[in-house]
């Protein structure tokens, strides 16, 4: 063991004189670093500010009597996001045992009985929906179905109360969610009617695709939620519901671009062959062409996937409340004006955690894709 730090360090540390002045100049300013920073945040930090504020955190200024609401949306998030995960991850026994310790530091965390029992509630189903999609491949078939039917369910749970009541951590997780799961069939439309042989419709799918991608988000934002009450003043699209639209027409836009440099990469030869076959263009598009493309661009579709994720601050200039703007709330309340570190701190750690996330799934279904293709 010893002998092995002693090599890994002299091979990547001190390898030539150039890298051994950096380590010696880096680490010890890299270590004084984090001494100083968990010094401060297990000795000055005053993290009560979280738990009193934690409710604001995750769902904004949605009313409390209605927090119910919320929950059911957590819990068809969290099936849906168990069953996503049962196509990339086996269940095996030891991770009944993580999802345990999981649970159990959420419950704790959650405070009262009620709480617990919710949290407790979405593990269970998140688990349950991981089991079911591993340990049953056939029904990994219904799971397209049932995210778009989970989507229904979300936006008709929590609209009663008021759509421009939604915000928080939760806000920004719908924002991602919806746009991800949207703008993947836009962008392969664009990206197939960009190679299209219809002139027409090859030009269209073109300048839309360069137009989205030579403008800022928040400009395609802000247009949106101008111009929608003008083009449909009978519609009464809520805020929300606008700026999920912007974010979609945008992002369709990088998606394409995404898949289309996957289609680029499937041999011609294949597509030949198959129309050699008899197959339709469509057949060859759907079966043969689409698969290995995706497969291909999963990594940055992933990526793009964290980018809508950390983009979705941007609806604070349509007066939404995501959880950026939610600690901000927090902060503008003169009795927790000292706080600043410790709010945005919080923010920092869950935005890193919740993108770690992502990029570990998104690794593991690239890997798990790789050996379907060999």
């Amino acid at each position: 063991m010893i002998a092995t730090s002693i090599k890994w360090s002299r091979h990547n540390l001190f390898a030539k004189p150039f890298d051994a002045v950096l380590s010696i100049t880096v680490i010890p300013g890299v270590l004084w670093l984090v001494y100083q920073m968990f010094s401060w945040a297990l000795t000055t930090a005053q993290w009560s500010i979280i738990p009193q504020s934690l409710r604001v955190l995750m769902i904004g200024v949605f009313p409390a009597d209605q927090a119910w609401r919320t929950w059911i949306v957590v819990m068809i998030i969290g099936a849906l996001v168990g069953g996503a995960l049962g196509c990339v991850f086996r269940f095996r026994a030891y991770h009944a045992g993580i999802v345990a310790v999981a649970a159990t530091l959420l419950a704790v965390s959650g405070g009262d009985l009620t709480n617990t029992v919710l949290v407790a509630a979405t593990v269970g189903l998140s688990v349950a929906g991981w089991m079911l999609t591993s340990l049953l491949p056939i029904t990994r078939n219904i799971l397209m179905p049932a995210t778009f039917t989970g989507l229904i369910t979300i936006f008709a749970v929590m609209s009663p109360p008021g759509v421009e009541l939604w915000g928080g951590l939760l806000l920004s997780v719908l924002i991602t969610l919806v746009t991800s799961i949207v703008t993947l069939p836009i962008g392969i439309m664009l990206a197939f009617g960009r190679r299209s042989r219809l002139s027409s419709v090859r030009f269209i799918c073109t300048a839309y695709i360069e137009v989205m991608r030579s403008v800022p988000l928040i400009l395609v934002v802000y247009w949106i939620w101008i111009i929608t009450p003008v083009l449909a003043p009978h519609w009464g699209l809520a805020d929300v519901a606008r700026g999920m639209i912007g974010f979609t027409v945008f992002y369709s836009a990088y998606v394409a671009e995404y898949v289309r440099s996957g289609l680029q990469a499937v041999p011609r030869g294949q597509t030949e062959a198959a129309r050699s076959l008899g197959m339709s263009d469509f057949d060859i598009n759907r079966d043969i062409v689409l698969p290995q493309a995706i497969r291909v661009v999963v990594p940055p579709l992933v990526g793009n996937v964290l980018d809508i994720f950390n983009a979705a601050p941007l609806v604070f200039i349509i007066g939404l409340t995501d959880f950026l703007r939610a600690g901000q709330m927090i902060l503008a309340n003169p009795q927790n004006g000292d706080r600043t570190y410790e709010v945005y701190s919080f923010l920092f750690l869950t935005y890193f955690v919740v993108g770690s996330l992502i990029t570990f799934v998104a690794r593991k279904l690239e890997a798990h894709l790789a050996r379907g293709s060999r």
